[in-house]
């Protein structure tokens, strides 16, 4: 009865030596990205609950955002504000990548990480199954940032201007848009249908904008 007592009481001694072990199952999510395009800027809503959940310092986020967007910006409060129209997708991209980049393990493909520099080299270093590997940051083509048009996007425009043939002529980034049917002074909403250097051709629509 001795010896057993003995052995519960080394066993019971070694339960609380031992950290807690638990399983969770439940797949990392981002939350869902809460944007607002107000006139020429875009308000993404819930930025810190977004780094809450990475446990990420915002300002390495938005820094990174703002590089790869190609726009300034700042943090006010919980909110991050673009000084820019960005289609919201982008943004959504940007996210994926960072998450990817900077807090995905690669081995295990848990969250469970911090970054940690290692001489010069900035780490992954993962506290789930204690895996390590430099951070690289892959270099993206920036065809879908703040200042780009496309065919199919759809904007909120000023025609300031009349052109020759009568067709009206408004600015967007650096591009000059012709809108036929339409009147000097009102601000319309147009899909661009075709782009030649910086001239880009539009049609008047009732969508709301992506750009």
């Amino acid at each position: 009865m001795a010896d057993d007592e003995d052995y519960m009481a080394l066993l019971n001694r070694a339960k609380i030596a031992c950290p807690e072990i638990t399983e969770n199952h439940e797949r990392f999510e981002i939350p869902e990205l809460d944007i607002l395009q107000e006139g020429k800027i875009t308000v993404f809503r819930n930025f810190i609950d977004v780094t809450d959940k990475l446990r990420r310092e915002p300002e390495h986020l938005l820094q990174f955002m703002l590089k790869e967007l190609g726009t300034p910006g700042n943090v006010e409060g919980r909110r991050a504000v673009f000084k820019a129209k960005i289609n919201p997708q982008s943004i959504n991209d940007k996210v994926q990548m960072y998450t990817e980049t900077y807090v995905i393990c690669s081995e295990c493909g848990l969250p469970d990480t911090k970054m940690v520099r290692e001489d010069r080299t900035l780490m992954l270093e993962c506290e789930a199954c204690g895996a390590r590997r430099p951070i690289t940051v892959r270099k993206s083509v920036r065809a879908d940032t703040a200042n780009t048009l496309r065919e199919g996007d759809i904007i909120e425009l000023l025609i300031s201007d009349v052109g020759k043939k009568g067709d009206g002529v408004g600015k967007v980034y650096d591009y000059l848009v012709v809108v036929p049917g339409t009147i000097k002074g009102t601000k319309i909403h147009a899909k661009i249908t075709k782009i030649s250097a910086k001239t880009a051709f539009a049609v008047p629509t009732t969508e709301a904008c992506t750009r």
